[in-house]
């Protein structure tokens, strides 16, 4: 099968190492409160697809907002600071499933959608930081996780092709950009994702719900 030729990993962060979906969902009702607007029911759905540069620029043009993008994307970053430098957490079995890979010999890191100087304090505080080989931002890439640009940067650092790695998301989104790069694509389940764990099955090549489950792949 296709998996027995997997030799690295590009993991996503939010949801899948680190447990963080459920705060950046009340980001986006904070913010709206913040300008005294009403959330809209399926706003976290509209934006989970964005960087963070469309997002802001959503949010200032969508509800006529009186600041700029630029200072909307701060306003983010400083709400949810603390909770990277501080408080977020490892999801269940991720110190395992980082051991096991480097007693196999299996390079790792992460691509992410988040603000890089918080991604690396949670995962220096953590003590993941030093067992990377590296961490990519889509500000690094210049584009959104819908495509392939960070993922292709990924295999890069990994010095390995597309089909020798295995993505591992939580999104459906970002699973839909892997796998239009010819990735090999691990979905994993997280209590945020309920709502399109259907198309999360349909889309990536394998599913988990358990992180320790992906070591079935290699």
């Amino acid at each position: 099968m296709e998996h027995n030729t997997l030799q690295g990993v590009i993991f996503d962060l939010d949801g899948t190492l680190l447990d963080s979906t459920g705060m950046w969902r009340q980001v986006d009702g904070r913010l709206m409160a913040h300008y005294g607007k009403e959330v809209p029911p399926d706003l976290s759905e509209t934006v989970q697809r964005m960087s963070i540069e469309e997002f802001s620029q959503f949010f200032v043009e969508e509800f006529d907002l009186p600041v700029t993008p630029e200072q909307i994307a701060q306003q983010v970053a400083d709400m949810v600071a603390e909770e990277y430098r501080e408080k977020l957490q490892l999801k269940p079995h991720v110190p395992e499933i980082l051991d096991w890979l480097d007693q196999q010999n299996i390079p790792y890191g992460v691509a992410t959608a988040t603000y890089g100087e918080l991604a690396e304090a949670a995962l220096r505080r953590l003590h993941i930081w030093e067992r990377l080989r590296f961490l990519l931002t889509e500000q690094d890439a210049g584009a959104p996780k819908t495509q392939p640009r960070i993922f292709q940067l990924a295999a890069q650092e990994l010095h390995l092709g597309r089909r020798q790695i295995a993505v591992v998301e939580d999104s459906l989104h970002a699973l839909e950009g892997a796998k239009n790069g010819g990735f090999f694509t691990i979905g994993i389940a997280d209590p945020e994702n309920a709502p399109v764990w259907k198309e999360i099955c349909a889309t990536a090549t394998v599913h988990i719900h358990d992180i320790l489950e992906m070591k079935q792949f290699f």
